[in-house]
């Protein structure tokens, strides 16, 4: 850089000499010097006002100050013993020195002030005697020389501060000044606690911090800066030196980036007083002139880790020679410091690149550290801190630095403090955001990357065979221990006769420079990793970058994880995410140090002195391992080139590395014990089990994955090898490990629990050919033991928690059974699955034990966990009760009611003119109402319906329950179909041939008692029977007349009507023939339907019971409703628009590159943008669901206006559109569901925001029931006069009325409502789920969340309290690599449960499983926002309040005669 310029050092060598030779009193013997010395300097001092006032001096010419001077510069070369006088010569220049100050002092003699910058110049040079060490002097008086040489330097920086008369010739005298003093106490080599060791970190802080002055005021020559450049050479064994470097070149730094990035790049913090290090007049060209030159000031870094080229100077050769022993120039002691120096300035390299890159961490304080320049040599942050590095032995300082945020390290006395501690809390791909606009990569490679690659490579397998190529050439010429003094090379790549690796001390092998090279990796790590998207970077970076990451990875035979490993793990999260070209050459090295850290529980250090955060590290190869899983099903047989190898012999082919990954994968779960890591690890077994099942469907039709292997030339043992991960057996130990560790070790963590749960039912709904029914039935039997296991734990440990982890098992067990039907089939699985259900809803199971004597309901006390763990319970009950087998019903996946209504009903009955049933009023007063149970309404309608020939009594329900709308027909019939199909229909069946014979009829007297009554003892009871006589005593004669005459009128009426009979045409004699009667049509079929199945059955009352005292009505199992209401039919339809199963939205948007406005990204929805879009969004959003027309869609919509809607019902229709991709709810809608959840996915365009704002305020549920039925989120509130008492939080354990204990049915546990006083804690709103496809990554730093919510609303936004904020929406980013696999980036608010599974943030998917894995991360996302919500009410449960409410307003209080007569009335 300076090749072309001369170099000043031989004018610094000169002013040293001269100095000491310029004084006339050097003529005399040094005790006369000293005489006149201590009497002229004795009175010069008197004069200054230290002691007295200060007077104007006596000096007025030339020459008397020129003759004082002389005798103060032969008074500053005296012996240390003199420190009085020599203090008084001190005074007097530093007071003399202020005739360069805006405002001299009285005392400076008056040609100074006349002509200030040449006697300054003098005085300057003056000092020089003051600095020179003293031999054999004792420790105190080397610290009195210390405390002066503090003073003058002190002077000299204040006056180069505030001095406005200092020419160009002066400042360089200043310069060349600190130039000389440095080289005199810092060249040589340290001894510890001399003159050099104390002052060493002063001296060079005030020369750089002049320098930096001077470059303001008089901008240094080329000369001048290659003259530091050489004197720096010769100090780079000190450890200040790379210390005040580093903290000078971060504060130029710092203000190069303000104005070279602007206000909005994120901010060097440095600590305050190096942040006033750079002079306030420093223009801009001169900063970055400046920063350049100052970072190119010790020359390649790498020398330092080369003992030999550092101890080239005389200084340590004069210590060799005159060694006792004799010794080489690279023994010297103090040379152990260099693989910390060496650290140190890797780290100084490090932050400025983190701080190009935009990473602005804290550590860069503590490395920067004002009040001790060697605390990065202290090791601070953890446990050791109270063990110090070399640096704080040597005298420079023992204060340790602010403790970082990480743990730092320590390894021993070559490099007290490991490069680990400075990395940031989180690795690159965990969260640390980089800054927008970083420059790229090249611009930062084109700095630091001789340095930085030099460094990667120190000790690796290219570093020793260039050493033995240099030892070699320089074998040739003839060596000399002779070196010029200041030609010393900093450069790795000049030979050297002495370089012999055998001669160094064990402290300085090479080896002990690994924290340094750690360092070095990482940061070039941490610049390919800040690659944006498209960004190019030039192929010899890449190359040789590649080319030190593979000598790096390179694993030792004992398998430990060293510092360079562990550095490069930590920082290359991204790496495999980027598009890099070429970085799947790196592929084996990466999978081999995965398994040096991941799979095993405590991993093996090279030395135990490296302590850091292990989480940190297993979570950054979790991230590696995340991008990298689905390489080899995508690339299968691809070949991977070794980088160094030119045989083929070492050659792997992606395909081969499965095994490796799946084991890595198990292991890696089998210990974690971090529960982020566990998760991240969760979702990537789940996408590992996804992708190969997905594999084997398309890519293998759904054959042995093997067959792919033998037909693409692997060879065939390579395939055994593979066997044994197909999909099955994938699955089989993915389920067999989750659920062991699910039980054991994950049980207590709300988080890993939730996430194993997600992932058994993401497993279960995958289709495996050969799946088996045995781990299928052990995997529910685990699950089963887990939900006892959680229910059984003691009451301290109930919370919200752990029933929101039982909930979600309850969920996790419906999804087994519906895609396992067969598991109910079984004996044993089908007892524990309804034991755990009994459990949930009843608190205990009827039998703890096979031998226990079964205890039934009604004896049992209802205590369930909570009220949350009973609806789970509840609702599993139902699935298995009506949904196993038989989902998707007929009405498909859309719907699990009923799609028939009472509209729909009457237009099949025979009775109902078409043109009458035009409304749902008219229809439902056909129909008689009740309610059982006070849950379930059954509308009956009486009439058969139109496809009905047969006259049985027939009636038609509907029943409307929790769990959705069901229609029956049902007819009672006395014999089978089978048997009633043949029926006779004459008109006269005939008559039966009369019997001849006709048949003796005997005369008998009629007995009124038998024989023998009277031999029978009569008893009391006989007595109790009055006689005639007695009546006739007790009634008088009177009334028996009366009564016997009117048995005698009886007994003539009678003859009179037989003997009538037998004289008239109907009598026997003139009988007709008998014919059938007509068949009956008129039934009270609804009478029947609700006699049979006991509906009617009223209960007795106790009157021993309070509760059913004679003022109270029994509770009876019916309730008649007043349908006579016109508002009835709106609460009806209201009730039906409440779906039985969850409802979520996801919108999905497509930004292209560079894009930031909401505008923008709508408007790529527009057709005529369509054929512009990666053809892959397309694919993805046809895997996401089902297409289906919302005019024809009875399920959810996306919108509450029309969703669940029966079919055939007339919606607005609107001209069709060619475009495919046109999803955004008002024709067609992407729509998926299973038995307890749907989902829409809504392609918002500009339709969405005009038809949002148009509709905001309509909606077909009103406004008085805004909170109660309609409101998801919020509990309503119940009138307390409703007779629904209240109960605690559906979170605490229930407490039943002790009053109704003696019941026989189990009372239903009452629920309690929320308080509507308390608006805050009601209302959370519905989760805003984004999909968001990006062409370039970086967008989703800008993307526009809060202009996009308008065009997301549902409609349901006005019956929560709260609206949607951006901060509360979760956002999956999809970005299409090269490879044409996809990046996920997740992103939401900061909650404990907003993050779901299988997606995981960084990992990498195929685009075969984008869609499902999609799918299911945003339904367990909405899933697990709905478990942290105190307030949330199942859907069942919703039903059930509003049938309650129904029931309030329209319930008939009959009696029982009352509604036995209802029953008889017909309906209109």
């Amino acid at each position: 850089m300076y090749s072309e310029w001369a170099s000043l050092s031989a004018q610094i060598t000169a002013n040293s000499c001269g100095a000491q030779c310029f004084s006339v009193l050097n003529k005399f013997p040094a005790s006369a010097g000293r005489e006149v010395v201590v009497s002229v300097v004795k009175q010069l001092g008197t004069n200054l006002g230290i002691t007295q006032n200060a007077e104007p001096s006596h000096l007025v010419k030339d020459e008397e100050v020129k003759w004082c001077m002389d005798v103060i510069c032969f008074g500053l070369s005296l012996p240390l013993q003199e420190h009085e006088t020599i203090k008084d010569c001190v005074n007097v220049y530093c007071e003399w020195l202020t005739a360069l100050h805006p405002q001299p002092r009285i005392s400076v003699p008056k040609p100074i002030c006349e002509d200030a910058n040449l006697y300054a110049r003098q005085i300057i040079n003056h000092f020089h005697n003051l600095f020179v060490p003293r031999q054999g002097e004792s420790a105190d008086t080397i610290k009195r020389q210390a405390v002066l040489c503090h003073r003058v330097l002190r002077t000299l920086q204040q006056t180069a501060q505030i001095s406005q008369l200092m020419d160009r010739q002066t400042w360089d005298t200043l310069l060349l000044f600190l130039l000389a003093i440095n080289e005199i106490l810092l060249a040589p080599p340290t001894v510890k606690d001399d003159v050099g060791d104390q002052l060493c970190e002063r001296v060079l802080s005030v020369l750089f911090e002049v320098w930096l002055l001077a470059c303001v005021r008089s901008f240094p020559s080329p000369s001048m800066w290659k003259t530091l450049q050489e004197s720096c050479a010769m100090w780079r064994h000190r450890v200040a030196l790379v210390d005040q470097w580093n903290r000078v070149n971060l504060a130029l730094t710092a203000r190069l980036l303000e104005f070279s990035y602007g206000p909005a790049f994120p901010q060097l913090k440095n600590a305050d007083e190096d942040g006033q290090l750079i002079p306030i007049g420093m223009s801009n060209d001169c900063v970055a002139q400046t920063w350049y030159r100052f970072l190119r000031m010790i020359g390649n870094p790498t020398a330092l880790c080369s003992p030999h080229i550092i101890s080239k100077s005389s200084h340590f050769v004069q210590w060799a020679l005159t060694h006792e022993k004799g010794a080489e120039t690279h023994q010297h002691p103090c040379l152990q410091q260099l693989p910390q120096i060496f650290l140190n300035a890797m780290k100084g390299i490090s932050s400025q690149v983190d701080a190009f890159l935009g990473l602005s961490k804290t550590s860069l304080i503590a490395l920067t550290g004002g009040g001790a320049r060697n605390a990065i040599t202290s090791s601070s942050g953890n446990t050791t801190a109270g063990s110090t590095g070399p640096g704080s032995g040597s005298g420079e300082g023992s204060a340790t630095a602010p403790a970082p945020t990480t743990p730092t390290s320590t390894s021993g006395p070559p490099s007290a403090s490991s490069s680990i501690n400075s990395l940031p809390l989180t690795s690159m791909g965990a969260g640390v955001e980089l800054a927008v606009a970083r420059p790229k990569c090249n611009s930062i490679l084109h700095v630091f990357h001789e340095w930085l690659f030099e460094a990667a490579h120190i000790g690796g397998d290219t570093w020793r065979q260039n050493r033995k190529k240099q030892a070699c050439e320089a074998s040739k010429r003839p060596s000399s221990m002779i070196m010029e003094h200041r030609k010393g090379s900093i450069s790795l790549s000049q030979p050297n006769s002495l370089n012999d690796p055998q001669s160094l001390p064990p402290t300085l092998t090479i080896d002990k420079y690994e924290s340094g090279r750690a360092e070095a990796i990482g940061t070039l790590c941490k610049i390919f990793c800040a690659k944006k998207t498209g960004e190019e970077i030039l192929p010899v970076y890449l190359a040789r970058f590649y080319m030190a990451l593979q000598q790096c990875l390179k694993i030792t035979e004992s398998r430990e994880c060293d510092e360079t490993l562990a550095s490069i793990l930590l920082h290359s999260s991204d790496l495999f995410r980027l598009d890099l070209d070429g970085i799947n050459v790196l592929l084996p090295g990466f999978i081999a140090a995965l398994e040096i850290v991941l799979p095993d529980k405590d991993l093996k250090l090279k030395t135990q002195s490296m302590v850091f955060n292990r989480t940190e590290l297993r979570r950054s190869a979790i991230n590696i391992l995340l991008s990298i899983m689905v390489l080899p099903l995508h690339y299968q047989t691809l070949p991977i080139r070794d980088l160094t190898c030119e045989t083929s012999e070492k050659m792997f082919t992606f395909i081969q590395l499965k095994s490796r990954l799946m084991n890595i994968l198990m292991n890696a779960l089998q210990v974690e014990t971090d529960a982020q890591n566990t998760h991240m690890l969760l979702g990537g077994l789940l996408l590992c089990v996804q992708d190969a099942v997905t594999f084997e469907e398309t890519e293998l039709g759904g054959g042995n994955a093997n067959l792919s292997h033998n037909s693409s030339g692997v060879q065939h043992h390579d395939a055994n090898l593979l066997s044994s991960d197909n999909a099955h057996a994938l699955f089989v130990r993915a389920t067999y490990l989750v659920c062991h560790r699910l039980i054991s070790s994950w049980k207590t963590d709300l988080n890993v629990s939730l996430a194993a749960l997600e992932l058994l039912s993401g497993l279960a709904r995958l289709h495996i050919r050969e799946t088996d029914a045995l781990e299928c039935k052990r995997a529910v039997k685990w699950i089963c033991d887990y939900i006892c296991y959680q229910c059984s734990r003691p009451p301290p440990a109930h919370s919200k928690d752990l029933h929101s982890t039982i909930v979600a098992a309850f969920q996790c067990t419906a999804a087994w059974l519906m895609q396992h039907p067969y598991l109910l089939q079984d004996k044993d699985c089908l007892q524990t699955v309804l034991e755990v259900v009994e459990l949930g809803i009843s608190g205990t199971k009827s039998q703890s034990k096979g031998t226990d004597i079964p205890k039934f309901k009604d004896e049992k006390e209802l205590k369930p966990a909570s009220m949350r763990v009973r609806d789970a319970a509840e609702n599993l009950l139902t699935i298995i009760l009506e949904q196993v087998g038989y989902f998707p019903s007929e009405c498909g996946p859309e719907s699990i009611s009923s799609l028939l209504d009472e509209l729909a009903l009457m237009k099949h009955c025979n009775s109902m003119v078409p043109a009458a049933a035009a409304s749902s009023e008219q229809a439902i007063a056909k129909f008689k109402y009740f309610v059982t149970e006070n849950s379930t309404i059954l509308a009956l309608l009486e009439e058969p319906l139109g496809n009905d020939q047969d006259p049985q009594p027939t009636v038609t329900l509907l029943i409307r329950g929790p769990f959705g709308r069901h229609a029956w027909t049902m007819q009672l019939r006395h014999l089978p179909r089978s048997k009633s199909g043949i029926k006779y229909h004459a008109v006269n069946p005939g008559r039966p041939i009369p019997m001849n014979d006709v048949m003796q009829r005997l005369d008998s007297e009629q007995k009124n008692f038998p024989d023998g009554v009277d031999k029978v003892q009569p008893c009391v009871a006989d007595y109790s029977i009055p006689t005639i006589e007695q009546m006739r005593e007790q009634y008088g004669t009177a009334g028996i007349r009366e009564l016997e005459s009117m048995l005698e009128n009886q007994s003539i009426h009678e003859k009179l009507a037989w003997a009538e009979a037998d004289t008239s045409a109907d009598s026997l004699s003139h009988a007709q023939e008998c014919v059938p009667p007509a068949v009956c049509h008129e039934f009270h079929a609804a009478r029947l339907f609700l006699s049979h199945f006991g509906f009617l059955g009223f209960e007795t009352r106790n009157p021993q019971n309070p509760a059913e005292a004679l003022g109270n009505p029994p509770q009876r199992p019916l309730i008649v409703l007043d349908t006579k209401s016109t508002a009835f039919a709106a609460d009806l339809d209201r009730l039906d628009k409440l779906s039985a199963r969850t409802h979520d939205s996801v919108y999905v948007f497509y930004v292209k590159s560079g894009q930031t406005s909401a505008q923008q990204i709508i408007a790529n929805m527009a057709e005529e943008q369509a054929a512009s879009h990666d053809p892959h969004f397309a694919s993805m959003l046809q895997t996401l669901g089902w297409p289906v027309q919302v005019s024809e869609h009875s399920g959810w919509t996306g919108f509450a206006h029309n969703s669940w809607s029966l079919k055939g019902t007339p919606e607005e229709q609107l001209k069709s559109t060619a475009n495919e991709l046109n999803y955004n709810g008002s024709q067609r809608v992407l729509y998926w569901a299973d038995v307890s959840s749907e989902i829409a996915f809504v392609v918002p365009t500009t339709w969405n925001l005009r038809y949002n704002s148009d509709t905001s305020d309509s909606g077909s549920i009103s406004s008085t029931d805004q909170i109660g039925s309609s409101n998801v989120w919020a509990r309503g509130e119940v009138d307390s006069a409703t007779g629904l008492a209240k109960s605690k939080s559906r979170n605490l354990s229930l407490e039943l009325d002790t009053n109704r204990r003696d019941v026989k049915e189990p009372v239903p546990p009452t629920r309690r409502k929320g308080n509507v006083t308390k608006p805050t804690l009601l209302a959370q709103a519905p989760a805003k789920i984004f999909l968001v496809w990006l062409e370039s990554y970086e967008d989703y730093l800008n993307f526009p969340l809060e202009d996009l919510l308008a065009y997301t609303r549902t409609g349901e936004e006005l019956h929560t309290q709260q609206l949607p904020r951006a901060s509360d929406c979760h956002v999956i980013f999809v970005h299409s690599l090269l490879s044409g696999l996809l990046r996920v980036k997740l992103q939401g608010p900061p909650g404990r449960m907003s993050f779901a599974t299988p997606l995981v943030d960084g990992m990498v998917l195929s685009r075969r499983v984008v869609g499902n894995l999609v799918r299911q991360t945003a339904l367990n996302i909405s899933r697990r926002r709905r478990l942290d919500n105190d307030n949330y009410q199942p859907p069942h449960v919703r039903r059930r309040l509003k049938v309650q409410d129904i029931v309030q307003k329209y319930k008939m209080d009959l009696s029982e005669a009352e509604l036995l007569a209802h029953l008889f009335q017909r309906a209109i």
